[in-house]
C-alpha cells in the first residue's frame, strides 16, 4: 500500500503523507512528470526527504506513492455514514432511531469507487458508530486503498479491538475523532445508557494512545454530565489530546424533538455567524443507503449514488443553493449577516417545535430590547 498520495485539489497540486499533517504543494508540471515517471525525479525525493525525514530514493514510484488522476468533478471532501446503528443508546444523538441498514459489500465498492470519481480526496467515516459496522475494515481498507485520507468519528468502545488497531496502525487515518460523554463511570454509562461504556472508552484510549494513534476529544455536555465539564477538559489536557465542546443539542434528523430535553441551558452557546458553506459545492454527504445530499442536516432532497453514479452529482450544487436560501419567518430578516444557524437546521428545528432561544437570535433581542 502506499505511503505517499499525489492528488489534484481545487486547481493545485498536493502531496500528503495519510496519518501526517500538512503536506507539499507541487506545480502543474510537476504533477504532470509523476504522472508519466516510472523512478521517482530526484526534486521529489528531496522534498519528501526535507518533508517527512523518508528515503524513497531505492523505490520505484509506483512502490511508494500513490497518483490519483484528476477529476472534472469539483468534490474534494465528503462524509459517509456506514451505518445508523449504534452500540450505545445516547440521549442526545441526533441520528434518533438508529437502525442497523447499510448497503451490501459490492455496493459500497461501488459507491467509493464514484467517491474517488467525484474527486474526494478527504473522505471522514461516521455513523452511527462506524467501528461496530460488520464491513468496517473492507470499506476503510478500500477507502485508503483508493487514495482517500481518512479521517474517523467514533465513540473509541472498539479502539482496543486487535484487528481495528491493527487496521488503524498499518493504513494511518488523519485524525480519530472520539466522543467523551463524562469524567466518571456513573454520568457517562448514564448519557450512553450503557453500563461498561466507560471502561472500554478508557481502554481504546489507552490502546490508541500507545499505538501512537492521531486522537482528538469531542466533549458533549448535556444535562447529565455538565457538571464534569472541568474534569473532562482537565483529561484531555492530561492525555494531551485537542479538544473541542459540543453543547448545543439538535433536533434529530428527521426533525424529531427528543433529543433536546438533554439541553444543558446553562451551556447554550451562541453560534459563529454562517456566512455560507461549500456544501453541495465541494463536499457532501453520502448515507448509509448511498443518498448522496448536500451535508447531515439538509439530506433532502438527494442524489441515488448507486443509480446516477458520479455524474447524478452535478444536482448538488443547485439542491444546496435552494436549500439554504432563507426561507419562511427568516426571509428578509434584518440580523441574516450574525445569524448562527443555516437554513435546513432551522428547518429541523421547526419541525422539533424547538424553543426560539435555541436557534434564533429575534427572541433574545427582543428580550433585550424590552427591558
Amino acid at each position: 500500500m502506499h505511503e505517499l498520495l499525489v492528488s489534484p485539489f481545487l486547481g493545485e497540486y498536493l502531496v500528503l503523507r495519510p496519518g501526517s499533517p500538512g503536506g507539499l504543494r507541487i506545480s502543474a508540471s510537476k504533477y504532470a512528470e509523476l504522472r508519466a515517471a516510472t523512478t521517482p525525479p530526484t526534486w521529489y525525493t528531496d522534498a519528501v526527504a526535507r518533508r517527512w525525514d523518508t528515503d524513497i530514493s531505492d523505490a520505484p514510484l509506483a512502490a511508494t506513492t500513490l497518483i490519483r488522476d484528476p477529476s472534472p468533478h469539483g468534490f474534494v471532501r465528503a462524509t459517509y455514514e456506514l451505518n445508523l446503528g449504534c452500540n450505545y443508546d445516547c440521549e442526545h444523538c441526533y441520528l434518533g432511531l438508529k437502525r442497523f441498514e447499510g448497503m451490501t459489500w459490492p455496493e459500497r465498492q461501488k459507491m467509493l469507487h464514484t467517491l474517488r470519481d467525484a474527486g474526494v480526496v478527504w473522505l471522514q467515516m461516521t455513523g452511527g458508530e462506524p467501528m461496530i459496522d460488520p464491513l468496517f475494515i473492507d470499506t476503510y481498507g478500500l477507502a485508503y486503498e483508493l487514495g482517500m485520507m481518512l479521517t474517523l468519528l467514533s465513540n473509541g468502545s472498539r479502539l482496543s479491538n486487535p484487528k481495528v488497531l491493527d487496521l488503524l496502525t498499518r493504513y494511518r487515518p488523519q485524525d480519530i475523532t472520539l466522543s467523551m460523554y463524562g469524567a466518571t463511570e456513573a454520568a457517562y454509562d448514564a448519557l450512553v445508557r450503557r453500563r461498561g461504556a466507560w471502561r472500554k472508552f478508557i481502554t481504546g484510549v489507552t490502546a490508541a494512545l500507545e499505538a501512537g494513534l492521531p486522537l482528538k476529544l469531542s466533549l458533549i455536555v448535556t444535562q447529565t454530565n455538565a457538571a464534569e465539564l472541568e474534569q473532562m477538559r482537565a483529561m484531555a489536557e492530561r492525555w494531551g489530546l485537542s479538544y473541542d465542546e459540543y453543547v448545543n443539542m439538535s433536533p434529530t434528523i428527521y426533525g424529531g424533538d427528543e433529543t433536546l430535553p438533554s439541553q444543558s441551558a446553562e451551556h447554550l452557546r451562541k453560534r459563529k455567524p454562517f456566512t455560507g458553506c461549500n456544501a453541495g459545492h465541494t463536499f457532501f454527504h453520502v448515507d448509509p443507503h448511498g443518498k448522496a445530499s448536500i451535508c447531515k442536516i439538509g439530506r433532502d432532497p438527494y442524489v441515488k449514488l448507486l443509480d446516477e453514479g458520479v455524474e447524478g452529482l452535478a444536482r448538488l450544487g443547485q439542491i444546496a443553493d435552494k436549500l439554504l436560501l432563507r426561507q419562511g419567518g427568516c426571509t428578509g430578516c434584518t440580523l441574516q449577516g450574525t445569524c448562527g444557524t443555516c437554513m435546513p437546521l432551522v428547518t429541523l428545528y421547526r419541525k422539533a417545535g424547538s424553543p426560539l432561544r435555541n436557534y434564533c437570535q429575534h427572541r433574545e433581542r427582543e428580550e433585550v430590547n424590552t427591558r
